[in-house]
């Protein structure tokens, strides 16, 4: 076979591998938002705006005592996606004997820096407003609502981009000084579980993650290095917060490397952070119930959590 040919057989053969993992993307994402609406037992609001709201499912195995997991869930931080589309991953880890709070967040942006040609990436400040409110109100909220649940086991985990919002919410005691945020301490947490979480900016702006979300969610170009201070998890290590990374292989959504340079900026910081790479398995497997990846999860946030 000549060289032209061989270029040419080479270029054929990656077309067909691009398309089949586009193909399989295309049959995960289907999979994951095929379930219905699952409604939650209660729901309470931790502010006045109606982003401002926590789903709560009890366990359904009626047990006392379960460790408590926050939802946060993903969307590249842009309106049309709510807390919904997790509901379906909430029931099942509800069915696991744990307590959940899916937590929703203002999304999206009226501020004119901000706009786009399609719907907008995140709320600067008020997405970093409302995370760090529901957590919070969280304590009150689950005395009140849930109380045989068990306040001192927390988990938090995230996906995509609630995977960001949940490494923060573990990491609001290293924020800068002065930030509206910080926490004097760290928070009461036994862990995050990440799922294909956006948690190194650098690397999520070099490959275009979410067709430029995070560019988005940070505003004007000035404002990128500051920002991006108070909020890339990978600038705010170590948190000494047992954390956990899960990330599928194929994933087209957030590539796999966004994740592991997440783990290698925390070893850098002299914080072992685990991570889980799962064969074949693109982005919304992780919160699909019916792939076997959210038992991995599920797993996961057992480890941290019993």
């Amino acid at each position: 076979m000549s060289d032209s040919a061989a270029r040419d057989q080479s270029a054929r053969d990656q077309a067909a591998r691009d398309q089949s993992a586009r193909d399989q993307d295309a049959a995960e994402t289907e999979s994951a938002f095929s379930h219905p609406v699952v409604a939650p037992d209660v729901s309470a609001a931790y502010g006045s705006h109606p982003d401002q709201v926590i789903d709560f499912y009890a366990p359904r195995d009626g047990r006392a005592g379960a460790p408590v997991v926050v939802v946060l869930h993903g969307g590249a931080w842009r309106a049309p996606y709510d807390r919904l589309h997790v509901s379906p991953f909430a029931d099942f880890l509800a069915r696991r004997g744990f307590a959940v709070a899916s937590v929703e967040y203002r999304r999206g942006s009226e501020l004119p820096q901000q706009r786009g040609s399609g719907p907008v990436a995140g709320r600067w400040p008020e997405t970093f407003d409302d995370v760090a409110a529901a957590m919070d109100a969280l304590p009150e909220l689950l005395a009140r609502h849930m109380p045989s649940a068990d306040g001192r086991r927390i988990v938090v985990t995230g996906h995509s981009a609630g995977g960001q919002l949940a490494l923060w919410a573990a990491a609001r005691h290293v924020l800068p000084e002065g930030s509206p945020w910080r926490l004097p301490r760290a928070p009461a947490l036994r862990g995050v579980v990440a799922l294909a979480p956006i948690a190194d900016f650098a690397s999520a702006v070099g490959l275009d993650v979410c067709s430029g979300a995070v560019g988005q969610f940070l505003g004007r170009a000035e404002d990128f290095t500051e920002r991006a201070a108070h909020a890339d998890p990978a600038l705010l290590l170590p948190t000494g917060i047992a954390t956990a990374v899960v990330q599928g292989t194929t994933d087209l959504t957030v590539p796999h490397a966004v994740s592991e340079a997440f783990v290698n900026a925390a070893a850098k910081e002299g914080e072992t952070v685990g991570l889980t790479l799962l064969p074949d398995v693109g982005h919304f497997p992780l919160i699909d119930p019916a792939a076997d990846a959210c038992a991995v999860v599920a797993e996961e946030i057992a480890q941290l959590a019993w």
